[in-house]
C-alpha cells in the first residue's frame, strides 16, 4: 500500500454554506474541516477524486494522515465522513490535528485471523461469534496501529475472548480496560453451530417436557 494514499492536497476555503457546498461538489471537490490542537476549526477543500480513491482502504480511518495546506504539512486523523445516501459520493469530511508528543484517542478495527486453523472451528464445528469490529485506543501518533489482531487459532469450543486477551502493540492500550475491570468486555465467542441434527434435539427435548 503505497503512502501516497494518505496524502492529501487540500485549499483553505473562505466561501462557506450549503449553497458553497453544493457548488464545490458539482466542480469534483469535498467540503472538509480541520480543527483541534488548540487551534482555530480551518474550513478546506480537497479532490474528490483522490479522496474516494484512498477512502477505500480501511487504513484510511486509522491511519495517520498528512493534508498539504498551502505549503504546510499538518497531520490528522479522519474523526468523521458523511457519505451521500445511494450515490458513490463523499459528502463532508472532519479532521483532527494530531500533535506527535500527545497521546491520542480512536478507534481501529479489529482483524480476525487463523479462523480456519482453529480446531474448535474447523473440526468441532463451532463458528465464532464477533461482538465487536473496532476498539478505542490510547497511543502517541507515531504508535498508531492501523488494526489489532485476534488470533482465534487456539480458541476453545464455548470459549471467549475479552478484551484483556487482545494481545496489543507496543505503547497502546485499550481505554475501555481503563475504566476498571467490569469493562472487560467480551470481544468474540466460538460457540456451537446449530444444525438440524441440533434442532431436532431440541425439540425432541421441548415435547419430552411437555409430557
Amino acid at each position: 500500500m503505497s503512502d501516497g494514499i494518505f496524502t492529501l492536497d487540500a485549499e483553505v476555503r473562505t466561501d462557506l454554506g450549503k449553497g458553497a457546498s453544493r457548488r464545490l461538489r458539482h466542480a469534483g471537490k469535498v467540503p472538509a474541516v480541520l480543527y483541534g490542537a488548540e487551534k482555530e476549526a480551518v474550513s478546506l477543500t480537497l479532490s474528490h477524486n483522490k479522496v474516494f480513491l484512498a477512502q477505500a482502504f480501511e487504513a484510511f480511518y486509522s491511519h495517520v494522515l498528512t493534508l498539504n495546506i498551502a505549503g504546510e504539512s499538518v497531520e490528522v486523523l479522519v474523526k468523521d465522513m458523511q457519505r451521500h445516501a445511494f450515490k458513490p459520493l463523499v459528502m463532508h469530511l472532519d479532521f483532527l490535528r494530531v500533535d506527535a508528543k500527545k497521546e491520542l484517542q480512536t478507534n481501529v478495527p479489529l482483524h480476525f485471523i487463523n479462523e480456519d486453523k482453529a480446531e474448535s472451528i474447523k473440526t468441532l464445528g463451532g463458528h465464532a461469534e464477533h461482538h465487536m469490529v473496532d476498539v478505542e485506543i490510547n497511543c502517541l501518533p507515531g504508535n498508531l496501529p492501523e488494526f489489532i489482531s485476534v488470533d482465534l487459532s487456539a480458541v476453545e469450543l464455548g470459549q471467549t475472548l475479552h478484551l484483556s486477551d487482545l494481545v496489543l502493540p507496543k505503547g497502546v492500550s485499550l481505554v475501555e480496560l481503563s475504566k476498571g475491570e467490569d469493562h472487560d468486555l467480551a470481544v468474540v465467542t466460538v460457540k456451537v453451530a446449530k444444525g438440524p441434527k441440533a434442532d431436532e434435539d431440541d425439540s425432541a427435548e421441548e415435547e419430552a417436557t411437555e409430557e
